[in-house]
């Protein structure tokens, strides 16, 4: 990996909590894809009619903007994501909805 490949390598953690409805996975892939980020492992576990969901995505787009974007979908309950780089982590505090 050369230096300047290493600085766009950013390898972000999204833990996510949505409402079990039918297609609400689908929906956070699709915006999670046109948002320019790239899956790279998933889990997905069910819990009393919600999903826990725990991603590790790479892309080089601000993470904030997708963080805000999920939160903006009707079934999702929180979001919180962690950015790590080559030399530094940070973490942004998780978006709740009241219920």
């Amino acid at each position: 990996m050369t230096p300047s490949t290493r600085a766009h390598s950013t390898t972000h953690s999204i833990r996510c909590r949505m409402q079990a409805e039918p297609a609400a996975l689908e929906r956070l892939c699709q915006v999670t894809r046109i948002r320019g980020f790239r899956i790279e492992q998933m889990q997905v576990h069910s819990d009393d009619g919600y999903l826990a969901i725990d991603m590790a995505l790479s892309g080089s787009r601000a993470i904030d903007m997708l963080q805000a974007q999920i939160a903006k979908l009707h079934s999702v309950e929180s979001v919180s994501t962690q950015s790590y780089t080559a030399s530094a982590t940070s973490t942004t505090e998780g978006i709740r909805r009241s219920a």
